[in-house]
């Protein structure tokens, strides 16, 4: 019996969407300001820090995050998939497997994939047969094609992602491998083309010169190369069993550039299958050149043309794979596509090598390098990813729509701006960081992170702690760069030494290097950062095994430093820092006075972690490596007992000022009224990390209850999520700001966690679904938003605090 490939099999909790069917009223964003780029999203395809693309559930190619940290979306129609199909049951078809044609009219000589239409309520008429369902389960996703041919058709999508891996999931690859399955009584020949635009050079920021805003900050004037392809060239390339088109461009110097490098997309044959290409069509014209052949017989009329695009002149190349499959048979096909871009830059000249080029070499010409490798490993990535998965897709304890969103939110590990450089002698796996989101361009902001780190910390906590290290080594640095904060007359200096940098820069000047970016407020003032800084050092140290003591002896001088200087906020010396007002708050929302409940009890929970931190050093002195160095043991114990001496003064007086018999007062001193949905955020560090408790059970469970009945359970019929603050009696705000009535995703799966944690399941499962059918059946997925709010708007997408929904998954473990 001859061998059959398996077709495969999609994970019922993956998520589904039929081709082409649109959203009758897809949320939008609150602000005008924000990104909005619609409801057409699709799984990014790419290594972290590799740069990506993305393919919509209509079929066509629209994210290119190919330029580190600069987003752009707009579909490149060349870009697509191709099927041509005959039999003796049936006459010749051919379609481009995209729902919508250009809308500039080109390729107009195409055949475009009919979609399922949409009725009022958004669903399939009965007229209008389905054509074929989208699914995703990142970094997996299917195309299925159905009623249009006869042969049953899936499009495997995924790139080599998975838990714990360092080389691999760096690499920028993607493999579709088609399956092709004959249902019927007669031969089918079918034939898959791919085609591709030459994109090599458009990746780069044709603006050179930084701009400068008003109040000395860079202004983001980013403006891609796009459709500047002069000089490019295309190869037809031919190794052993291997063929594939080779994308690249006339460089003018010796030194790579950013945007710079290689473009290539390949497939394998035998002598059971025939192969065509076309090196050089037009796709600013008709398509005719290659479509006429293609739709004929599945064929192109192999033309090998190097020559170079003149100026505004655009180049695609194209492959088709023609084969015959017997009744009752099935193929698999693989095609691979890579890039090369080795280069990203920031600032002006400050330019680093991405991490995939300690495997690949950092010239800019390796895609055929990764296309021959992707090509031998594909089935055992595909492999690692399913070993990966099925422990989580197999458990009957978890609801389908959870384990969907787990694996699908780490989308934003690909798609965030994420960088992840080469590898030095300071930073052994190089350096990484993601975007708090698109309308927030700056790098790992510690307030979304306390909840949204938790998958990095759980699946790369190489990468994590990598993030942690850059955050140490930047709190003892001074920035005297006087800003305008906000959109006040009040200016501050950039950063303060001691206090937690915000934020580790931006893409317009030098990450890792220049932190605090944001200027929305004046981030040495804020007083929950310290805290943070310092419990993730340890939750990392905790989650990876407890005996990672030079991780913790790399940060242990920025913990020291950075309490000390939280500590100055202290001006009554009850032991406490306090807030005073204005000019540092949480949000634009609470202007706090006094002690708040949402620092306070993060300042607690932090001197307990760096007690237990300042502990384990000592019981491990001195360092394992000789390249770390470590201060005397007399002032480890020094700073230990400060820690002490702070705790206890602080947590009666936090208890015994906050509580009011139910929940945590807001603040001490403004007499707010407001249910603050994330008050409970150093609790529930404390009890993550197995430290004492910082406040008594019973009141914890109180608070919890409470939050959830009044934020959640009362308001908005259940349906949307935890608001982030309301006040008991229902009124949703105290100011004229509408930010009471957003529910913010990252610390909705957080207070669900910690429901989990307090044996409140079934809470935890409605309110974590709430939030999740808010983000996937309103055309939010692959963009999923900081808040949503009770009209149906959304605010900062691609927001980095959604992937604290892996907070839930460590809770169900443990």
């Amino acid at each position: 019996m001859l061998y059959q490939p398996p077709r495969p099999k999609i994970p019922d909790c993956s998520w589904q969407r039929p081709l082409g069917l649109g959203w009758d009223q897809p949320y939008t964003v609150s602000d005008v300001s924000n990104l909005d780029d619609g409801p057409w999203q699709g799984m990014p395809l790419g290594g972290l820090g590799a740069g990506c693309i993305s393919r919509s559930s209509r079929g066509d190619f629209n994210l290119w995050h190919l330029d580190g940290g600069q987003h752009i979306f707009r579909s490149l129609p060349a870009c697509q998939f191709s099927i041509f199909e005959q039999s003796e049951n049936a006459p010749a078809q051919a379609y481009a497997l995209c729902t919508e044609p250009p809308e500039d009219g080109t390729l107009s000589a195409w055949q475009w994939y009919p979609a399922v239409r949409e009725t009022g309520s958004g669903t399939a008429t009965a007229s209008v047969p389905n054509t074929g369902t989208y699914h995703a389960l990142y970094p997996r996703s299917w195309f299925t094609y159905q009623q249009v041919f006869q042969t049953e058709l899936i499009c495997e999508q995924f790139s080599p992602i998975w838990a714990g891996s360092y080389q691999e999931t760096s690499y920028p690859v993607a493999t579709f491998e088609w399956t092709a399955h004959n249902p019927t009584d007669a031969p089918i020949t079918l034939s898959i083309m791919l085609t591709w635009q030459n994109m090599v050079g458009w990746f780069t920021n044709a603006i050179k010169e930084p701009q400068v805003g008003d109040d000395g900050s860079p202004v983001d004037e980013y403006q891609p190369r796009w459709g500047d392809s002069t000089g490019n060239y295309n190869q037809w390339i031919v190794d052993s069993y291997r063929v594939g088109c080779l994308l690249d461009r006339v460089r003018l110097h010796d030194q790579i550039q950013e945007g710079e490098g290689q473009l290539c997309f390949a497939t394998v044959t035998n002598p059971t299958m025939d192969v065509f290409y076309h090196c050089r069509w037009n796709p600013s014209g008709s398509g005719a050149d290659i479509w006429d052949t293609f739709a004929a017989d599945g064929s192109l009329d192999d033309t090998q043309d190097e020559t170079p695009a003149a100026p505004v002149e655009q180049i695609a190349a194209a492959i088709a794979i023609r084969f015959t499959i017997r009744p009752g048979r099935t193929r698999k096909i693989p095609f691979i596509l890579a890039w090369d871009f080795p280069i990203t830059e920031f600032g002006q000249d400050i330019t680093y090598y991405r991490r995939y080029t300690d495997f690949f070499g950092r010239t800019g010409n390796n895609t055929w390098s990764m296309i021959r490798t992707a090509l031998k490993h594909s089935q055992l990535w595909q492999e690692r990813i399913n070993d990966w998965q099925e422990p989580i897709v197999h458990r009957e304890d978890l609801p389908n729509w959870f384990k969907m969103a787990l694996f699908n939110e780490l989308y934003l590990l690909t798609s965030g701006g994420s960088l992840w450089t080469a590898a030095d002698e300071q930073n052994p796996v190089g350096q990484f960081a993601i975007l708090e989101s698109w309308d927030c361009p700056w790098y790992e902001s510690l307030d979304a992170r306390r909840y949204g780190s938790f998958a990095l910390a759980m699946l790369w906590p190489k990468l994590d702690k990598a993030v942690l290290e850059a955050l140490a080594r930047a709190i003892p640095i001074r920035d005297d760069t006087s800003r305008t904060i906000g959109k006040d007359t009040v200016t501050a200096i950039r950063k303060v030494p001691g206090a937690t940098p915000h934020d580790l820069g931006s893409p317009k000047e030098h990450p890792w290097e220049r932190t605090n970016y944001s200027h929305y407020q004046d981030w040495n003032q804020r007083r929950d950062l310290p805290s943070i800084f310092v419990l993730q050092v340890y939750r990392d140290f905790v989650l990876t095994g407890s005996n990672d003591t030079d991780f913790l002896w790399e940060c242990w001088s920025a913990v020291v430093e950075t309490l000390a200087y939280l500590k100055t906020f202290d001006l009554d010396g009850d032991g406490i820092p306090e807030h005073s007002g204005v000019e540092e708050q949480i949000s634009s929302d609470y202007q706090l006075q006094g002690i708040s409940a949402y620092c306070g009890g993060l300042w607690l929970a932090a001197l307990e972690a760096a007690i237990a931190i300042g502990e384990i050093l000592l019981n491990n002195y001195p360092p394992i490596s000789p390249l770390l160095s470590a201060p005397e043991p007399a002032s480890i114990q020094e700073a230990i007992e400060f820690y002490r001496q702070w705790l206890a003064q602080a947590q009666p007086l936090y208890q015994a000022t906050l509580w009011n018999g139910q929940y945590y007062n807001l603040d001490s001193e403004t007499g707010s009224e407001v249910i603050l949905a994330d008050q409970l955020c150093g609790q529930f560090y404390a009890q993550l990390l197995g430290l004492p408790d910082i406040i008594p059970a019973d009141c914890a469970q109180s608070a919890l209850k409470t939050i959830y009945d009044t934020c959640f359970f009362k308001f908005y019929n259940a349906q949307l999520g935890a608001v982030n603050a309301i006040r008991g009696d229902g009124i949703s705000k105290e100011s004229d700001s509408s930010d009471f009535l957003a529910v913010s995703t990252g610390i909705n799966f957080g207070l669900a966690a910690f429901l989990i944690k307090l044996g409140m399941k079934e809470e935890a499962w409605r309110l974590t679904e709430a939030v999740v059918r808010q983000v996937y059946e309103h055309g939010l997925q692959f963009r999923t938003p900081e808040s949503i709010t009770t009209v149906g708007t959304f605010s900062s997408s691609h927001n980095l605090g959604a992937m604290g929904i892996w907070a839930i998954y460590l809770m169900v473990k443990m």
